[in-house]
């Protein structure tokens, strides 16, 4: 019983997240008749309709005053579960996401609902990055910023030959391989070094903004692009592992043409 009482508790029920959105309405002056049926079809049953709203009304609900005012000096809000609270400090403990400094204020006291050493990752490569490096995580948060703030940025790396190379550019994303357990960032510019690797990276460096047409900082736009695979040594599996971060449909039928010969035919479009 402790564990059910753990995952589930009714203030997380549909009444009461009707409550306490009519509340708020109520609190920021908006709220009228028409408003609370509305609000109690879209988060309660439709039976609701035909008692919520004139309990509300008549008071027999003691939840709002004379106008419409509600009894609280507060808006509503819903206080995180223990189970909400283990979870979030679970993902905390993911070196990964450190890179982007999260608070973790309220949970100091909170045992995390599973380690990192609870998964086993059979399908990752094992080099993957130094993110507990301070090098690493300064320049990571570095490269953040500049795209949130559509700057350029002056990035020093290493590539895998070893040779040492410096660009100016501007960035518009990072991207993270769950297969290599790798982040890679993506700028504009000619074709070299439009993607480098996070873990190659010296230093980085923010420069002016980057909002000159000579110099544009938008991500470029996505291009489409459809295979036509055979269904043979689990030729879809594979492909579909190998390109996990695409936007992407698989489809399959039967063919008899005689250019494929007959059999299973799978075609996947995918965006990039």
């Amino acid at each position: 019983m402790g564990v059910m009482r753990m995952l589930f508790s009714e203030i997380y029920g549909s009444y009461f997240r009707m409550v306490a959105a009519i509340l708020a309405e109520a609190g920021d002056g908006s709220l009228t008749p028409a408003k609370i049926t509305r609000l109690v079809q879209k988060e309660a049953f439709a039976e609701s309709t035909l008692s919520i709203p004139a309990a509300l009304r008549s008071g027999s609900w003691p939840l709002l005053e004379g106008g419409l005012r509600p009894v609280l000096q507060h808006r509503p809000t819903m206080p995180l579960t223990l189970l909400q609270k283990r979870w979030m400090k679970a993902l905390l403990a993911d070196p990964r996401i450190s890179l982007f400094a999260p608070s973790a204020a309220g949970l100091e006291d909170v045992e995390p609902l599973f380690g990192p050493d609870l998964f086993v990752w059979f399908d990752r490569h094992a080099d993957g990055e130094p993110y507990q490096d301070l090098r690493y995580i300064q320049c990571f948060r570095t490269a953040c910023q500049a795209i949130r703030e559509k700057r350029r940025l002056q990035v020093c790396f290493v590539s895998q030959g070893g040779a040492r190379h410096t660009f100016n550019r501007p960035p518009y994303r990072l991207e993270y391989s769950s297969k290599d357990d790798k982040f890679r960032l993506l700028s504009r510019g000619n074709a070299r070094f439009g993607t480098v690797n996070m873990a190659g990276v010296c230093s980085c460096r923010l420069l002016e903004p980057a909002e000159s047409p000579a110099s544009p900082s938008a991500e470029p736009p996505l291009a489409r692009m459809t295979l036509l695979l055979r269904d043979e040594r689990n030729g879809l599996e594979r492909i579909l592992l190998h390109f996990p971060i695409l936007k992407r449909r698989p489809e399959s039928w039967r063919t008899t043409c005689t250019s494929f010969g007959s059999g299973m035919i799978s075609r996947m479009r995918a965006s990039f």
